[in-house]
């Protein structure tokens, strides 16, 4: 998976290396020396950066980032949810109401996210497939072409059927964003 590299990366490392002063020194929250030694609880490159983004916004050493610094820390790995996605995201961590969030819930957050992302971006990988003309848009003629390279017998009116069903706008093709809400709607991303 390729994701957009954590920007505040070099800022979290400098600042626990106290090599950046008037930023606040994260907390430890690292790995217990009987868990340094063991391979398998050593964390991920990805999971540390969640950690780093974590712990730089969770100053207080309470364990826990308060809930109106989510997008923010969300943001500072390179993800920029609506305020409707926090707010629901909120909602499903802290049932509780108590404004903060732990790290294993801001944990899930991001991986949710993480996973969304990797869909998202194998739907377009799809929809592009089917773009063969490269014009942003499936047409006909290119739901033909690929319905006839995959072997498949669909008669004119059936391919039309198709497009007819998932064209939004009544251009008589198939956008990007029409594609990604069908395959939604269809619980294939």
């Amino acid at each position: 998976m390729r994701r957009r590299s954590c920007p505040v990366r070099s800022r979290c490392r400098a600042a626990a290396a106290g090599m950046a002063p008037g930023l606040p020194q994260p907390s430890q929250g690292g790995a217990s020396q009987e868990q340094k030694g063991n391979p398998k609880l050593e964390l991920t490159e990805e999971k540390r950066d969640i950690r780093e983004a974590f712990d730089l916004f969770g100053m207080d050493g309470t364990g826990y980032v308060d809930v109106k610094e989510l997008k923010v820390a969300m943001g500072a790995l390179g993800y920029e949810p609506r305020r409707e996605e926090i707010k629901k995201m909120v909602s499903d961590i802290d049932k509780e109401g108590t404004e903060k969030i732990s790290f294993s819930g801001f944990l899930r957050v991001i991986t949710r996210k993480m996973i969304e992302k990797d869909s998202k971006e194998e739907i377009l990988k799809a929809f592009k497939l089917f773009d063969d003309d490269e014009t942003g848009k499936i047409s006909f003629k290119n739901l033909k072409h690929i319905a006839r390279e995959l072997g498949e017998n669909l008669t004119d009116e059936e391919l039309q059927e198709m497009i007819d069903e998932v064209d939004g706008d009544g251009d008589g093709q198939v956008n990007e964003q029409e594609f990604l809400s069908i395959m939604n709607k269809t619980n294939l991303y």
